[in-house]
């Protein structure tokens, strides 16, 4: 348990796309404050082999937790979750909580059982998305798309840079041709396209993404390892916004218009990394 009178939950991404958990989770848990950290110096993990992935996530997380105690860990990166959550499991005692794509919730909602599964190159070619197609969308057609650009356009985003538009309805024409009527957002950056992706897709009656569930999973564990002082609050939601690399400019800002109020961003954390 962290020596803060209310709950700390660090939330870890390989770039910005966490800032949607980290909203999520906000939102469950207003009292509780948040350590964001991104290892942006190796964005994108999918290119990343795995091994680099499991060895950086661990050794930043670790170094994070001694600087920053905290009572949860959410890891809000589909690649990190898929091969280091054990590992982290392994390195420390504090709860932590992976994602995964919302096939499951999405097959309950579809009504026309065609299911969009929108995620990044790497998510969509791994094995364990066609074991959670047959476990729990077996009766749908999912029509998936794994397109690079996104995860930069809403990296992008926070610079101040426009989504550009036609190319969006052009990475997602193939949902638009399967006429899905339930879409998965695969990737945490992707809630941060949503109102983008609503004017390119406007037959889908049903956005999926996992931010709400990881924000009650997180509840959950905290409650378990309560009692926290709920009424303790500060104007600074995150109490640090940490960057393996240099700290995104106007990220302060876009974290703000998220409801994240941030006390301090730091990049090339730690340093000399």
């Amino acid at each position: 348990m962290s020596e803060c009178a209310s709950p700390r939950v660090l939330i870890f991404d390989s770039g910005v796309g966490g800032l949607s958990v980290a909203a999520c989770v906000h939102e469950k848990l207003p009292h509780a404050s948040i350590v964001y950290l991104a290892d942006n110096a190796a964005f994108p993990y999918g290119e990343q082999p795995e091994s680099v992935v499991i060895e950086r996530c661990c050794a930043l997380i670790a170094g994070a937790l001694e600087h920053y105690p905290c009572d949860a860990i959410v890891v809000a990166c589909n690649t990190a979750s898929t091969v280091a959550l054990p590992h982290l499991r392994a390195i420390t005692g504090v709860p932590v909580v992976g994602v995964v794509p919302g096939l499951k919730p999405a097959a309950a909602k579809t009504l026309n059982r065609r299911i969009g599964l929108l995620a990044t190159p790497a998510t969509v070619r791994r094995p364990y998305i066609d074991q959670l197609i047959r476990e729990f969308a077996a009766d749908c057609q999912v029509e998936r798309v794994g397109h690079p650009g996104l995860v930069q356009w809403a990296e992008n985003l926070v610079r101040g840079v426009p989504v550009p538009q036609d190319e969006l309805d052009s990475a997602v024409s193939g949902l638009f041709d399967a006429g899905v009527d339930t879409v998965v957002l695969g990737c945490t950056h992707y809630p941060l396209l949503l109102e983008s992706l609503k004017r390119s897709l406007p037959g889908v009656a049903f956005w999926v993404d996992s931010g709400e569930a990881i924000a009650r999973r997180v509840a959950w564990l905290l409650a378990q390892a309560g009692p926290f002082e709920e009424s303790v609050r500060s104007r600074h939601t995150v109490v640090a916004a940490l960057f393996s690399g240099n700290a995104p400019g106007g990220v302060a800002d876009y974290m703000a218009s998220l409801g994240l109020q941030s006390l301090t961003v730091i990049g090339n954390w730690p340093a000399g990394s």
